[in-house]
């Protein structure tokens, strides 16, 4: 099956399109709280959605700056937090391999949580041709991208209208939980979320939101463990059948 870029551009867009209306408030409190929270200016805040271009991220810098972190603690927490883009990349790259430079710095720029999950599905698509298949990618990284920017926009702006009384700081936990509870599907992404935040509790006094930076490690080095543990086990398991199928036969 052969398609054009532009059927690809637009099938990666309307991919994109149920994921956004969870992306629209998910960019709007970022907006409200980078004013409200960490009183960044306008530009400051808009230049995060652009440059960074990652709600996790840009929620937990300005969290930090709110409280005074330096900015290498600031720099080293939103690296540990994304971190899994590292994973998303070898992942897609088999299929991007073949492009021009320009194509990949773009597409890796567009790279996201969101934008990843339609279009690793799509790539696997084996039937569909490769030489087009970046197309989709782009389409679904765009609209995502575009979302964003203009959610965290509208949230900036009226952000500055919003009372500093209307307490808006729980929204920032909620929308992570909101975020995280659907992922949990496994028992290594379940134990890596309660030994993280059992870390998070416990080093809540910690200075400079550290407790944020040794969390996220201990939930991820928690993950691989179990991860690692239940595929030993499985490969234990198969072994063992494996080994009474053939006791049997004899």
């Amino acid at each position: 099956m052969t398609t054009s870029p532009r059927s690809e551009f637009f099938a990666g867009v309307r991919a994109e399109l149920p994921i956004l209306l969870g992306v629209i408030p998910f960019g709007l409190i970022y907006g409200v709280l980078a004013i409200t929270q960490a009183h960044l200016p306008a530009d400051v805040a808009l230049a995060m959605s652009s440059i960074v271009c990652a709600g996790s991220s840009q929620f937990v810098g300005q969290q930090l700056m709110a409280v005074g972190t330096p900015g290498v603690v600031i720099v080293l927490t939103t690296f540990i937090v994304n971190l899994r883009h590292a994973l998303y990349s070898a992942s897609v790259a088999p299929f991007v391999k073949p492009l021009r430079a320009r194509w990949k710095v773009l597409l890796a720029y567009l790279l996201t949580d969101e934008a990843y999950a339609v279009t690793i599905t799509h790539y696997e698509q084996t039937e569909i041709s490769v030489e087009h298949k970046h197309w989709f990618y782009f389409g679904a990284g765009l609209a995502l991208w575009s979302t964003w920017q203009l959610s965290t926009a509208v949230g900036i702006f009226f952000g500055a209208q919003v009372p500093e009384s209307w307490g808006l700081d729980f929204t920032l936990a909620l929308t992570f939980i909101a975020l995280v509870v659907p992922r949990l599907k496994d028992r290594a992404s379940t134990g890596a979320a309660i030994a993280a935040s059992v870390v998070a509790i416990v080093g809540a006094a910690l200075p400079y939101k550290l407790g944020l930076m040794a969390a996220a490690l201990i939930g991820i080095v928690a993950g691989m463990i179990i991860e690692a543990r239940s595929s030993s086990s499985l490969v234990t398991r198969y072994r063992e059948a494996s080994l009474r199928d053939s006791s049997e036969s004899e």
